[in-house]
C-alpha cells in the first residue's frame, strides 16, 4: 500500500507571484493568473495607489486590509450608487442598470429584505441534504470517466443546479443560466461573449447590466418567469421578488429584471471558481489533500482558507462623496476608490503568514465576501455550504487527483477564475 505525506499547511503556496510591474487596470494582465507580485509591491510601497486610465479617468486602489475594511463599512463616505466596477457611466446608464449592488441604504435595504431571510445561515442549513444529494450525483456522474475538466463537470454543475432550485426553474434551463452568467461576469473574455467590452463596440448595450447582450435575454426570461409565478406562486426567490417591499410597493419591472440578472451573474460563477481554486491548490500541494482527508474536522477552516486565498471577486469600486485623506493621499469627492480584496486577503498586517495555505487557520476574517456592512455577500452561507459538501463528497470517493493539462485563466481584472482545470482521477 502506498502512503502519502499529509500536512495541514504549506508555506508559500503560490511560488510564482507573476510580474511586479503590470497595469492592474488591464484585463490582459490577469490571463496568466493574478499578478500578486504587483499587488505585493504596491501594498508595501504605495498602499493607496492612483492609476490613470486610458479614457482619461482614473482610480485609487486601496490595497491594505484595514483600509479596505474602512471603505467597505463607511457607506456615507464611499458610495456604491455610482457603480461598483471601474466602468464610467452617465446618469442615464446608472439609472437603467442599477442593481442591488449599486444601491446604498435605505434603497439597498428595501430590496435586499425581499430575499434576505432565504439566505441566512439558518435558512441555508435547511438545504444541506438537498445540496449533498446534488453534489453526490454530480460527482458520481463525473467519475464515470477517469479524465475530465473539473470546472465543466463538477464545479460548474452544483451551483448551477442549486441556483435553479432557488429560482424555481427546471434543471433543463440550468445550462442557459450558466451561459448567461458567464457572459455577464466574463464580459471581458472572448471565450464567454462575442462582445468583450474593451475589445469590441458595445455602445448598443450601454443601457443594460454588465453592458452585455446576455442581459437582454435574461430580461425576457425573467418576465416569462414572473408571469408564471403571478399565476402559480411558489416557494422560490422569484415569487419573493414579486411581493411588495416594506413601503408596500412591488418592484418595478426594471428593478425586478436587474435583481434577477444579478442573481444569475452571482449565483454560479464565483462559487465555481472558488471550488476550482481550492482543488488547484491541492493539485499543486497534494499534502494538503491528504491532510484534509486524514482530519475531516478541518473542513470548516479549510473552506475559509480556500475563500481567502482565492478571493474570486478581486475588487469592488466605491465613489468618494467628500474629500478624505487616506495614508497621506488626498482623495477628492467624485474619485473612484477600489477595494482590492485579493490584496487585502494577503496583507501581512491582516493575516499571519498570508502566503501560508493553512487548513487549520483560526484567525481568518477574510474579505472574500466583503466584511460586515450592508454589502456583505447575500449568498455567503450558501457558497460555503456548496464548497464544503463538494469536497466532503469528493474525498469519500477519490484517493487523489493529478493535473492532466494546462489550466486557463479568465481574462478579467474583476473576477479571478480558472476556466478549465483538466484532471486525472487516481481512484
Amino acid at each position: 500500500m502506498t502512503t502519502h505525506a499529509a500536512s495541514t499547511y504549506v508555506d508559500n503556496y503560490l511560488p510564482d507571484h507573476g510580474s511586479d510591474s503590470v497595469d492592474i487596470s488591464s484585463h490582459d494582465a490577469f490571463t496568466s493568473g493574478v499578478p500578486h507580485a504587483t499587488f505585493d509591491r504596491l501594498r508595501a510601497q504605495d498602499p493607496v495607489y492612483w492609476t490613470e486610465e486610458a479614457d482619461g479617468s482614473g482610480f485609487w486602489s486601496v490595497l491594505r486590509y484595514d483600509d479596505a475594511l474602512k471603505v467597505s463599512n463607511d457607506v456615507e463616505t464611499f458610495t456604491s450608487s455610482l457603480g461598483i466596477r471601474l466602468e464610467e457611466m452617465d446618469d442615464e446608464q446608472l439609472e437603467a442598470r442599477r442593481t442591488l449592488m449599486e444601491m446604498d441604504p435605505p434603497d439597498h435595504t428595501r430590496l435586499r429584505r425581499l430575499v434576505n431571510r432565504g439566505f441566512t445561515r439558518r435558512s441555508v442549513e435547511r438545504f444541506e441534504d438537498t445540496i449533498r444529494e446534488l453534489a453526490a450525483e454530480v460527482i458520481d456522474t463525473a467519475l464515470q470517466n477517469d479524465e475530465f475538466d473539473f470546472v465543466a463537470d463538477i464545479a460548474q454543475q452544483l451551483p448551477m443546479r442549486m441556483l435553479g432550485r432557488l429560482l424555481g426553474t427546471d434543471d433543463e434551463v440550468g445550462h442557459q443560466l450558466v451561459e448567461w452568467g458567464d457572459a455577464l461576469l466574463g464580459n471581458t473574455d472572448p471565450d464567454f461573449t462575442d462582445f468583450p467590452v474593451d475589445l469590441t463596440d458595445t455602445e448598443q448595450f450601454r443601457m443594460v447590466p454588465f453592458r452585455s447582450p446576455a442581459a437582454i435575454e435574461i430580461f425576457e426570461f425573467a418576465q416569462e418567469q414572473a408571469a408564471d409565478r403571478r399565476q402559480c406562486p411558489g416557494d422560490d426567490i422569484i415569487t419573493k421578488l414579486l411581493e411588495p417591499t416594506l413601503d408596500g410597493e412591488p418592484l418595478t419591472d426594471l428593478e425586478f429584471n436587474n435583481f434577477f440578472t444579478v442573481l444569475v451573474a452571482a449565483g454560479n460563477d464565483t462559487t465555481r471558481y472558488t471550488m476550482t481554486h481550492g482543488l488547484w491548490s491541492m493539485l499543486n500541494h497534494p499534502s494538503l489533500w491528504y491532510g484534509w482527508k486524514a482530519d475531516p474536522e478541518l473542513t470548516n477552516t479549510a473552506v475559509e482558507e480556500i475563500l481567502r486565498t482565492s478571493s474570486v471577486t478581486m475588487h469592488f469600486r466605491r465613489t468618494a462623496t467628500r474629500d478624505v485623506e487616506m495614508r497621506g493621499k488626498q482623495i477628492k469627492a467624485g474619485d473612484k476608490v477600489v477595494m482590492w480584496f485579493n490584496s487585502a486577503n494577503h496583507d501581512p498586517l491582516g493575516f499571519d503568514d498570508p502566503w501560508r495555505f493553512d487548513l487549520a487557520r483560526q484567525s481568518n476574517d477574510h474579505m472574500a465576501f466583503g466584511r460586515r456592512g450592508p454589502h456583505f455577500c447575500l449568498g455567503a452561507w450558501l457558497a460555503r455550504m456548496e464548497i464544503r459538501l463538494v469536497f466532503q463528497e469528493l474525498m469519500k470517493r477519490v484517493d487523489r487527483f493529478e493535473p492532466n493539462g494546462p489550466i486557463e485563466h479568465l481574462r478579467s481584472n474583476f473576477i479571478a477564475g480558472i476556466k478549465h482545470l483538466p484532471v486525472k482521477v487516481i481512484a
